[in-house]
């Protein structure tokens, strides 16, 4: 069968589309016949061996994908560690949703790790009014919720990405009053049209101050926080009081920093998200299945997909990611 390869770890110029044996599933896996794939930063960061855990060359990427259950012929999208890239892979039952009638296989492999993380946030945020709001051991409760009336307001970088488009769908839904930042107006634009109530144009506009000025100084209750390095530190100082700062990447590749002056000032925090863990937790992950599975019934969620390449093509797709120059998701077309 035919699969995209990382080579070696260099980056986009290393994937090749090779032949490769098909997978032997493990206990508790079954195969599918995959139709597309979604490609993440994540896989972009596995591509130069930035990722964490990743095995060493040569390896199948790819970690989410949409396609056909072979024991039971129904169209099934999963989430996976490796290997999502090819005309087949072997996928853990429990990691596994069924596709809605009324998606195409590009927009149900562009589903699994935005919106989950997405919904994910604004749970681990103190902000879903669902079941997966309940208490969880390690986990503190959100004063957010408790001390304040009106809408909690919350910050999106790269509000125009995969998880940035799936943030604000979800936002809208929760009632969320959502900032967003970007590259330019064009993608803004489209974000608003989603539900973004104020977007920030990072190049023209210095995006604390324009958070400060949006919200007459407090600040947001939330930061989703996906770049690293400097970005980290002045995400702390867009908070107001008990505000929370969640970390889920490092887009920048530079580790996180910290401001602890404005931790102190404001009772503030900052938390680590990583699907690659809760997606282990099914306590988590179901409950919050019922509730995006629930919105997708009612027609309110909907992947945004920027543009979609064919597999021999993906080195052009893994770059386009690494410029910055996509809109929502960029989706591989793995069978014809």
């Amino acid at each position: 069968m035919r699969a995209l390869v990382i080579t070696r770890f260099s980056g986009p110029a290393a994937l090749a589309v090779q032949d490769v044996p098909e997978p032997a599933p493990k206990p508790g896996q079954t195969l599918v016949r995959v139709s597309a794939g979604g490609l993440n930063f994540a896989d972009l960061m596995a591509s130069k061996g930035g990722y964490p855990g990743t095995p060493p060359p040569p390896l199948i990427a790819g970690r989410e994908f949409s396609g056909v259950e072979e024991s039971t012929g129904r169209r099934v999208m999963g989430y996976a560690q490796w290997a999502a890239f090819a005309e087949k892979t072997a996928a853990y039952s429990n990691l596994l949703w069924p596709v809605p009638d009324h998606w195409t296989d590009e927009q149900a492999a562009a589903f699994p790790v935005n919106f989950f993380t997405a919904y994910l946030l604004y749970w681990q945020a103190g902000m879903t009014a669902s079941e997966a709001e309940r208490p969880v051991e390690g986990r503190a409760p959100s004063p957010v919720r408790a001390e304040r009336s009106s809408a909690p307001r919350v910050l999106i970088q790269a509000a125009a990405g995969g998880v940035g488009t799936a943030a604000v769908q979800i936002g809208r839904l929760l009632g969320v009053e959502m900032y967003g930042t970007s590259s330019s107006d064009e993608k803004l634009a489209r974000v608003t049209e989603l539900g973004l109530d104020h977007g920030i144009n990072y190049k023209r506009n210095d995006y604390q101050e324009a958070v400060m000025n949006f919200t007459r100084g407090e600040g947001v209750d939330a930061v989703f926080e996906m770049l690293g390095g400097e970005h980290t530190a002045k995400s702390l100082r867009c908070l107001r009081d008990f505000g929370r700062v969640i970390q889920y990447g490092t887009a920048t590749g530079r580790q996180p920093q910290l401001d602890v002056r404005a931790l102190y000032a404001k009772s503030a925090s900052v938390q680590g998200l990583w699907l690659t863990y809760l997606s282990q937790k099914r306590e988590i992950m179901e409950p919050a299945w019922q509730q995006l599975s629930a919105w997708i019934s009612e027609r309110k969620l909907a992947p945004q997909i920027g543009q979609v390449f064919p597999l021999a093509r993906a080195a052009q797709a893994y770059q386009l990611l690494e410029d910055g120059k996509n809109y929502g998701k960029v989706v591989l077309k793995i069978t014809m």
